[in-house]
């Protein structure tokens, strides 16, 4: 699968959940390069912005979309890589904010 070809599959079916992609296509085609890339590396799409450690079950929280892009949506309006947002972030109805890390420390490779 390609990149276009990935876009084109999540966008109406993340937007269904109320996540959209960052209105910058540049970063949201380098972060689905990326997940393909750890998808051919692991077996599976983990965050492109984490550390994964190659074992599915102890990286299941952070498999795209990860446990933690709902709560970033809610309080930051976006996911901590940004690859997601929402609508109003998109739009510029809520200013964009630094997104902390929830994943838990013993977690982090």
């Amino acid at each position: 699968m390609d990149v276009k070809t990935l876009y084109e599959k999540l966008k109406p079916v993340q937007e269904a959940k109320g996540a959209y992609f960052n209105k910058d296509k540049d970063l949201v085609f380098e972060l689905l390069e990326s997940l393909l890339e750890n998808k051919e590396r692991y077996g599976y799409m983990s965050c492109p912005c984490r550390l994964a450690s190659e074992d599915r079950e102890w990286d299941k929280d952070i498999i795209c979309p990860c446990v933690y892009r709902e709560p970033d949506l809610k309080e930051y309006g976006a996911c901590f890589c940004g690859l997601y947002v929402s609508r109003e972030l998109n739009e510029g109805k809520r200013p964009s904010r630094y997104v902390p890390e929830r994943r838990p420390p013993e977690k982090i490779v």
